[in-house]
């Protein structure tokens, strides 16, 4: 309540006056006592996340009032590093469409996180990513699932050829190019190593999926990625499939600061995800 009534800047027992005239009105009570601490009950965050909602609406009818509302006509986009170009684009693909006449500039950061300051500032957009903001963020961001995917395994042809058969186990012992440790996609390839009972040889850490697919033509080693781009990945680089598998999926994110997308750029690359490009299920 104390560091409640400092942001507010008004009073504690102002604070907790209008609390009871909403809990009155509401005929709920949205907090309960635990220790020195208030805590949401279960209702009390339900009423949260719409407070939220109306809050974001009313800033936004502020902005336009006073004609601050961002320039629709730019999209800025920030990218993690480690999504494929091909995913990038596809995802990006109705932004550039000439209906929406949208000028798209894009930034690229190893990390998403990197880009949540922008998005705090307002001066970006969305942020494109395989993980969700993490727990503990300054700022409230809002986390749209795209949708996700299987994942392929692809190798230079003698080699996809030597590893096909008897696809997992093959990868027992086998060549692979991984992302880095801390990546979301490694996570989920580790467990799945787990649980196959598989311990690869890795030859490689690499966050650059450009990179990736050019060691993996030359012969280096296997790699995965989304079975999305099977086709986009088959014509760029000379390498074959050994294997699939939808046990491994790959989740991916727009990050914004809005709970309901108001950005027709955002909305559209949002929409195309949805339904033409991720495995809907």
């Amino acid at each position: 309540m104390t560091k409640a009534s400092t942001l507010l800047h008004l009073a504690p027992p102002t604070i907790s006056a209008q609390i009871n005239r909403l809990e009155a009105a509401l005929g709920e009570k949205l907090f309960v006592r635990r220790g020195r601490n208030l805590v949401l009950t279960e209702l009390g965050q339900v009423a949260a996340r719409y407070a939220d909602q109306i809050f974001s609406l009313g800033q936004g009818l502020v902005d336009a009032m006073h004609g601050r509302s961002r320039d629709r006509r730019r999209l800025v986009v920030g990218v993690s590093d480690v999504l494929a170009k091909s995913i990038v684009h596809r995802i990006l693909e109705p932004a550039f469409r000439p209906e929406h006449d949208l000028q798209v500039i894009c930034k690229t950061s190893r990390s998403a996180a990197a880009f949540h300051a922008e998005l705090a500032a307002q001066t970006m957009d969305v942020v494109l990513s395989d993980a969700p903001t993490p727990r503990g963020s300054p700022t409230r961001m809002f986390d749209h699932i795209l949708g996700d995917c299987g994942t392929s395994w692809f190798a230079a042809p003698a080699i996809a050829r030597k590893y096909r058969r008897r696809f997992p186990k093959s990868l027992d012992g086998a060549p692979l190019l991984l992302p880095s440790a801390d990546s979301t996609f490694r996570q989920a390839l580790d467990e799945w190593f787990v649980h196959q009972r598989l311990r690869p040889a890795v030859i490689a850490e690499l966050d650059d999926a450009a990179l990736v697919g050019v060691l993996g033509e030359k012969g280096i080693g296997i790699f995965a990625a989304p079975d999305v781009i099977e086709g986009d990945i088959r014509k760029r680089y000379d390498v074959h499939i050994l294997g699939r598998t939808k046990q491994i999926r790959q989740r991916f994110f727009a990050i914004s600061l809005e709970r309901e997308i108001l950005h027709p750029g955002v909305a559209a690359i949002c929409e195309r995800a949805r339904e033409d490009l991720f495995d809907r299920r």
